[in-house]
């Protein structure tokens, strides 16, 4: 980076003089396209409300895991971050509390070097906030100053952000039993904001307070969750409500991606053991295993996408979790097999028509074995482009040339923002982009590609999330 902190203009495209001119001109062609959000955590009530950033900290640096677990590795403990206890009620910090946070950001800058999330936040403090001097201790109060100023101004609420970012549509991820107020709402007020439905706490009958989430879900759903079939005839009911406001896909983070299905008379008997708290491990995951494909048969039935989000231990850290509670950091990543595991899933419902399965994968290793030759058989796999971990430039480079070797470009799922930090969208799009661009004029300059061609690919690539997410 320059040493004004303003991002050069030429980032990320191939240094090879061969090569950037043609990813400069794929990449001018495709750098103001609309941005099309197919899975993030941006709650939809920031933008129902519409209220003012409360200051720099609690926008771009507590809620955003990628940041605090960098600063949090660096000793500093996250309720010096901004987060608060589980159970706590969350609140804007004062004044004080947020300049310090930001100082702690500041001072440690030096941390993020090489990694993705400097990139992003220099990026969004240069383009949207106009802030070119580079973090430092000594930089920490005018940059914050800087960016506070900008936040006091109506053109940086949540709305007036949303349209200058050009978002066509965002989804969000959502409880099943979430009454989607705010998501009607900001739909009749003209924001293409839709619900991902996300029952992962409903599939899990190993985890703490299952049973109480068959109670709230039974509430939500009016209907008898007392017994396996009862769980999922409640689960369709509320993803029926997701339809109707506005809902294209459903989303599924688990451990791993198994789909092996059970007889319905075991499938009852592990449902009567877990909700009496007796269920072994083993048979905890094969319930939420046998769920998982029921999942898949609804998605057959009423058209929503099925997104798999495998192979991530969640809350890694105990002690963390239980003061903090989830996303705080510390999920991570293990070995994932597909092949095998999506199986009994893709051979009922791998070539229903309409049907898509998005499967996504934090182990790269599985991504020219496994992921490349499934979406390059099936029609309705797609193969989806890095996320969490690996969202970043080297590894995106790495997976196409993976995956569209074996799969095409087509068969992709589109780039996944996967974020909490609203405005960090545009830059993460903008690095993908910068990063299919230079994919694509490699291929062009050894004459694999025409550029006419390139072009195409590249403008496909931008909108393709609204073919595999069907938005």
């Amino acid at each position: 980076m320059p040493a004004t902190g303003t991002p050069h203009p030429d980032r990320l495209l191939p240094p090879d003089p061969a090569l950037r001119p043609i990813a400069r001109r794929l990449y001018e062609a495709v750098r103001d396209a609309p941005i099309v959000s197919p899975h993030g955590h941006v709650d939809a009530r920031v933008l129902l409300d519409d209220a003012p950033f409360a200051d720099p900290a609690s926008l771009l640096v507590t809620p955003d895991h990628y940041v605090t677990r960098l600063l949090h590795a660096d000793g500093v403990p996250l309720e010096l971050l901004g987060r608060r206890p589980a159970g706590v009620a969350s609140s804007p910090p004062s004044e004080a509390e947020a300049r310090a946070i930001w100082q702690r950001l500041c001072e440690r800058w030096t941390r993020f070097r090489g990694t993705p999330v400097r990139w992003w936040l220099e990026h969004e403090l240069a383009d949207l906030f106009g802030v070119d001097e580079p973090l430092s201790a000594a930089s920490a109060e005018r940059t914050y100053d800087a960016v506070a100023a900008r936040l006091a101004e109506p053109a940086f609420r949540p709305r007036a952000l949303f349209r200058r970012f050009r978002l066509d549509v965002l989804a969000t991820t959502d409880d099943p039993c979430d009454d989607l107020a705010a998501h009607a709402a900001l739909q009749a007020a003209g924001f293409s904001v839709r619900p991902t439905f996300r029952p992962d706490p409903y599939l899990e009958p190993g985890r703490p307070g299952w049973p109480a989430h068959l109670t709230r879900l039974a509430k939500a759903a009016d209907t008898d969750t007392g017994t396996a079939a009862g769980l999922v005839e409640a689960l369709s009911v509320r993803r029926r409500h997701f339809i109707e406001n506005g809902a294209t896909a459903s989303d599924h983070a688990h451990l791993d991606a198994g789909t092996e299905p059970l007889s319905a008379s075991e499938a009852e008997r592990i449902h009567r053991s877990a909700r009496a708290g007796t269920a072994t491990p083993a048979e905890a995951a094969a319930l939420r295993r046998h769920l998982l494909l029921e999942m898949a048969r609804c998605s057959c039935e009423d058209g929503l996408v099925m997104a798999l989000h495998a192979g991530v231990l969640r809350g890694h850290h105990g002690p963390t979790t239980e003061r903090f509670g989830p996303d705080t950091g510390h999920d991570i990543p293990v070995r994932l097999e597909l092949t095998r595991s999506l199986r009994p899933l893709l051979e009922r419902f791998g070539t229903v028509h309409g049907f898509h399965l998005v499967v996504f994968s934090t182990d790269e290793t599985v991504w020219s074995r496994e992921l490349a030759p499934l979406a390059g058989f099936y029609p309705s796999v797609y193969a989806g482009v890095p996320w969490w971990f690996l969202d970043a430039p080297d590894a995106i480079r790495r997976f196409h040339e993976a995956v569209t070797e074996t799969a095409g470009f087509s068969r992709l799922s589109g780039f996944v923002d996967d974020t909490r930090a609203f405005c960090s969208i545009p830059a993460r799009h903008d690095m993908a982009r910068r990063i299919e661009a230079g994919t694509l004029a490699r291929l062009v300059a050894e004459h694999r590609l025409g550029e006419d061609e390139a072009a195409e690919v590249a403008a496909g690539l931008v909108s393709q999330a609204r073919t595999a997410f069907k938005l």
